[in-house]
C-alpha cells in the first residue's frame, strides 16, 4: 500500500472507524497484553509519557473517570481520558481536558501510526497469533495522542476486567477500583472473588489503591494483592466517605470526608448515591495522585471540579415534559443502583420502560430487577433493540420479561428504537395525571442511539 493510498484510506474520522470494526470486536478481545506491548513499544512507549489513574471496576467506571477528570482539570493539569465504549461517536473515547479529540487530530495520528501497526499485525500473524483488535488497537491510538499532546495525567478506565486489558501496559501511579459484581462471568469468572482477581491486576508496584466498599471477598482479593505489592491502600467507609447528602435541583449536595481532608457542602449534578458514592472514590483517587494521599486538596478546587461533572447516558433528563431519562445501566447491579437514584430524585406515578439488551448480559435477571424496583409504578414495558448486531431480539425480551413477572397486557414489542421512544413518550404525555415518565436503559448503545433520536 502506497502512503497516498493509506492516506486515503484514513481520510475521514468514519474511514477510520470501519477499518477498526473490521478487526476483532471488543468482546472478543483475547487474554493477551504482549501484542499491545509490541505495538507501544514500536511507538517509542507512548503508555509511558504521562503518569497514569487507571479505573477498573463492575459499575461507575466511566463516571468516576470522568470526575476524576473534572477534580484534576481544575489543578490545572492537561488531562487525556480514555474511556468506553462510546455513546455516538468514537472519538469520545478518547478526550483532552474534557472534550473528545478532535477529528483532525484523530485522523493525523492513526495515520502516522498505522504503518507501524501493520507491521505488528505481520508479526502476529507471523507467529499464528491473531492481529490487534478493535480495542486494542484503539488503546495503542489513545496512547499514542495523549503522548503527542502530551498530557499531564492519563486517565485510563479499563475494557473488561483488568490483568489482561489492554490499558493494563501502563503501569498506574493510581489503581482506582469502583464496585466490584457479577458481569462478564463468561470470561472473568462466576464469582465476585474471581472477578476481583482479575481487577486486581490493575495493582501495581510503587502504586496506590484506592476502592469503594467492596463485598468482603472482593475486598480481601484487592487488599491481599496490594500487601503483596507494598503499596498502600484505602477503602471507602473505613478511610474516606460520603458523610453527608441532600437531593437538590438538577443534582444532589454532598460532604466528603477524604483521606486527608473534608470537602463540605459539594454540588454534584448527577442523581443517585451511587454517583455520591463515585464522587468519594474519585476525591481519595485526586488526593492519593496529587499528595500521596496526605495533603488536603483545596475544598474549593474540589467544589469546582465536582461542579462541573457530566455523565452523558447516566440518569440523564433528555427532556422534561414528559420526563425522558436515558440510563446507561447494562447488568442487574447497575440497575438497581440507577431505580434507587430514579425513586429518590424524580416524582411520578406512571413509568414508561423502554430497554434493550445485549446479548452477553443476563437479561433475566435485569428484567426481574426492573419488575421488582419499579413495581410501585403503573408500569409498561416497550421491548426493543440497538442496531447492534449483539442486542436480543425485542420478541425474545419480550418473552423473559412476562417469566421474570411482568403482565403481559403491558409488554409491548418494538423492533425499532424510535419507534419504541415515540410511542413510550406519547403515552407518557397522554397519562391523565400528567405524571407519567420514560426511562431508556438496557444497554449503553440503546442510550447511545436514544440521545441521537432525541437531538442531544
Amino acid at each position: 500500500m502506497s502512503g497516498a493510498q493509506e492516506h486515503e484510506d484514513f481520510a475521514s474520522v468514519e474511514n477510520i472507524y470501519q477499518h477498526l470494526l473490521s478487526r476483532a470486536p471488543e468482546d472478543r478481545m483475547a487474554p493477551r497484553l504482549d501484542a499491545v506491548a509490541a505495538a507501544v513499544a514500536a511507538l517509542g512507549d507512548p503508555h509511558r509519557s504521562a503518569p497514569v489513574v487507571h479505573v477498573t471496576g463492575t459499575n461507575g467506571k466511566t463516571s468516576t473517570a470522568r470526575m476524576i477528570e473534572s477534580l484534576l482539570l481544575a489543578h490545572d493539569l492537561r488531562v487525556g481520558r480514555y474511556t468506553s465504549p462510546h455513546l455516538e461517536r468514537v472519538t469520545e473515547r478518547i478526550s483532552i481536558d474534557g472534550e473528545p479529540v478532535p477529528d483532525e487530530t484523530f485522523v493525523r495520528i492513526y495515520s502516522e501510526i498505522a504503518p507501524y501497526l501493520e507491521l505488528v499485525d505481520r508479526q502476529l500473524e507471523a507467529d499464528g497469533a491473531p492481529r490487534l483488535t478493535y480495542f486494542e488497537t484503539l488503546t495503542v491510538l489513545a496512547f499514542a495522542v495523549f503522548a503527542d499532546e502530551p498530557v499531564d495525567v492519563m486517565v485510563l478506565e479499563v475494557g473488561i476486567g483488568g490483568t489482561w486489558d489492554a490499558t493494563n501496559v501502563a503501569d498506574a501511579a493510581v489503581s482506582v477500583v469502583t464496585p466490584i459484581g457479577l458481569d462478564h462471568t463468561t470470561m472473568l469468572g462466576d464469582t465476585v472473588g474471581q472477578i476481583a482477581r482479575e481487577k486486581a491486576g490493575i495493582i501495581k508496584p510503587q502504586g496506590f489503591l484506592v476502592s469503594a466498599a467492596q463485598q468482603p471477598e472482593a475486598a480481601q482479593v484487592l487488599l491481599d494483592r496490594a500487601r503483596e505489592l507494598g503499596d498502600p491502600f484505602r477503602f471507602e467507609g473505613v478511610e474516606f466517605a460520603v458523610t453527608g447528602r441532600s437531593t437538590a435541583v438538577g443534582g444532589q449536595v454532598i460532604t466528603v470526608q477524604g483521606l486527608a481532608g473534608e470537602y463540605p457542602d459539594l454540588m454534584l449534578p448527577l442523581f443517585g448515591a451511587h454517583q455520591a458514592q463515585n464522587a468519594a472514590v474519585a476525591v481519595a483517587a485526586v488526593e492519593a495522585f496529587v499528595g500521596g494521599g496526605d495533603k488536603p486538596l483545596n475544598p474549593e478546587l474540589v467544589a469546582t471540579g465536582l461542579g462541573a461533572v457530566s455523565s452523558p447516558g447516566r440518569l440523564e433528563l433528555a427532556r422534561k415534559a414528559p420526563p425522558v431519562i436515558l440510563d446507561a445501566a447494562h447488568n442487574p447491579h447497575g440497575l438497581l443502583a440507577s431505580a434507587t437514584a430514579v425513586r429518590e430524585a424524580f416524582t411520578f406515578t406512571k413509568l414508561n420502560l423502554v430497554v434493550g439488551v445485549l446479548r452477553d448480559k443476563d437479561a433475566a435477571e435485569m428484567m426481574r430487577v426492573l419488575v421488582d424496583e419499579y413495581h410501585e409504578f403503573e408500569l409498561e414495558l416497550w421491548c426493543t433493540r440497538s442496531q447492534s448486531p449483539r442486542a436480543v431480539a425485542p420478541e425474545e425480551l419480550a418473552e423473559i420479561a412476562e417469566e421474570m413477572g411482568f403482565d403481559e397486557d403491558a409488554v409491548h414489542v418494538s423492533e425499532r428504537l424510535d419507534d419504541a421512544c415515540a410511542a413510550a413518550i406519547q403515552d407518557a404525555a397522554a397519562h391523565e395525571q400528567f405524571d407519567g415518565a420514560v426511562l431508556v436503559t438496557g444497554s449503553i448503545t440503546v442510550v447511545g442511539e436514544a440521545r441521537v433520536l432525541l437531538g442531544l
